[in-house]
């Protein structure tokens, strides 16, 4: 085994501490948090010392880059989980909902419309999470935090879309806490279950406030030009 997947496992094996941890302060299971290990721009022989390490979920931002890299490695190794968590294009969904278990950037109408007729179509139901803007960042997806109900409600009637939580990502520059609280309201009031939040710098504090998904890449995999998870 080479130094760079050395360096993997040991990353891997100290989140998965990190986040035990964080669950005994919070008094939850370790189990209730799903880690997602962000895989974005490593190629495969990067990824395989973490899957035979035990890791089964993974998380990619580009229909893309996965579409090139995830059907050999899932052909490789059976019962791998693998998660949309970059922006997603209307023209992308079917590739999106073939390709995917879960898809955690529903964000507007015209995407849950996409994926309604692809779910149709194919009969595979990915994990379907609505992107909140929890900042109103111009630059970032999502949908606004007071417009959150009724797009969540518009997937359900409108679209027939089985929504199971939420995802966001904090601004940078400020604390994340009261992100996350904003983030597991309106989870709460929609009858949401599932909580994306939390990345390699904050996912302690995501976990204190219910994230049932944390999505981490540098923690385990280094880190990568301008990309932060």
């Amino acid at each position: 085994m080479n130094a760079e997947a050395l360096t993997s496992t040991e990353g891997l094996a100290r989140v998965r501490a990190e986040i035990a941890a964080a669950c005994g302060e919070a008094k939850r299971d370790p189990p209730s948090v799903t880690l997602i290990a962000v895989s974005k721009t490593f190629p495969a022989d990067a990824i395989e010392p973490v899957i035979a390490a035990g890791q089964r979920v993974f998380g990619e931002n580009r229909v893309q880059e996965a579409k090139a890299k995830w059907p050999a490695i899932r052909e490789a190794y059976p019962g791998l989980e693998l998660h949309l968590i970059g922006p997603l294009q209307s023209n992308k969904a079917k590739e999106a909902v073939a390709l995917f278990d879960a898809i955690h950037s529903v964000d507007r109408p015209s995407i849950a419309e996409a994926l309604a007729k692809e779910i149709a179509k194919q009969g595979r139901r990915p994990t379907l999470f609505v992107e909140i803007n929890t900042g109103a960042e111009p630059q970032k997806a999502g949908v606004l935090p007071e417009e959150a109900d009724g797009f969540i409600k518009t997937c359900r009637e409108t679209h027939g879309l089985e929504i199971a939580g939420l995802m966001c990502i904090p601004p940078f520059e400020e604390a994340p806490a009261p992100h996350f609280a904003l983030t597991a309201k309106i989870a709460a009031r929609n009858g949401l279950k599932l909580l994306s939040m939390g990345m390699s710098a904050d996912f302690a504090s995501a976990i204190a406030f219910g994230a049932t998904h944390v999505r981490l890449g540098t923690a385990i995999f280094g880190a990568r030009a301008g990309y932060r998870a």
